[in-house]
């Protein structure tokens, strides 16, 4: 484990757990922390990939007093973690909001950005456009983010509850509204971003291969959307879980592996 400086005296959470493979950035969702990987990082150092979690701003072991908690800032801390350990022909993988900022992350990246991972990722849109009328309203975010912000304990816990298909088990409920409540109340503001969120010509513009993650019973982010990439960039394919909910990596995590590694193995 170790700590990154990236905005003056603030840092950053890391652990690179090694592997001799290609590197492999895991990018967790909006309010989350890097444990939400732990149950398939094994099989992937396994598989022979270099692994490498990081912790959002404000979320986890990272500083949560950054006056900077966007989107494009925390890309811009994947990028400057890539630089730090002297990476290339990295593929980045995130989930939900992460897969926001593995998005901006590929762009700044350009040619060291090997390949890019959306698991069930809220890019490049969450919300309805004009001219792309899949998602949810930008209204319901920002109702979110208000009733987030009024009660936050309890719109957390509830949160929790809804990310999986299937109801987990209490342990990985307490550990997931764990996580959400562990992370600073200021990064509503980063998921309010989601409201307005548009990233399709910074998507569309990447020459880097996509493996764009579908969760058939997703309640967070539209399936839609993440079988918009699959149709839509030119080097994306999908793999769909008709059964899973927002946590492939907990509700298909067999599937999900082999999906990966076939992605990766491929590049």
């Amino acid at each position: 484990m170790a700590r990154l400086a990236v905005d003056g005296t603030k840092s950053i959470y890391f652990e690179d757990l090694g592997g001799a493979g290609r590197p492999l950035i895991m990018v967790h969702g909006w309010g989350m922390d890097n444990r939400c990987w732990d149950g398939v990082i094994l099989p992937l150092l396994a598989a022979g990939h270099r692994v490498i979690t990081t912790d959002h701003r404000g979320c986890g072991r990272s500083d949560h007093d950054f006056a900077d908690l966007s989107i494009a800032a925390n890309a811009a801390d994947v990028v400057q973690l890539v630089d730090h350990l002297g990476l290339n022909d990295v593929v980045v993988n995130g989930w939900s909001l992460g897969g926001a900022v593995a998005t901006h992350a590929a762009s700044l990246l350009g040619g060291r950005c090997a390949g890019l991972i959306l698991t069930a990722g809220a890019s490049p849109i969450y919300t309805q456009k004009s001219d792309l009328p899949i998602g949810g309203m930008p209204a319901d975010v920002e109702g979110n983010v208000a009733a987030m912000n009024d009660d936050r304990v309890n719109f957390l816990t509830m949160l929790a509850t809804a990310i999986c298909a299937k109801p987990p088990t209490d342990a990985v409920l307490a550990w997931m509204a764990g996580a959400f409540i562990n992370s600073s109340a200021r990064v509503s503001s980063t998921l309010g971003e989601l409201a307005h969120l548009d990233q399709r010509d910074m998507m569309m513009a990447l020459e880097t291969p996509i493996l764009s993650v579908i969760c058939g019973q997703d309640g967070f982010v539209s399936p839609d959307i993440s079988r918009w990439v699959a149709e839509n960039h030119p080097r994306a394919t999908g793999v769909e879980f008709s059964e899973s909910g927002h946590a492939p990596f907990i509700e298909a995590r067999e599937g999900y592996l082999a999906a990966l590694n076939d992605f990766i193995s491929h590049l």
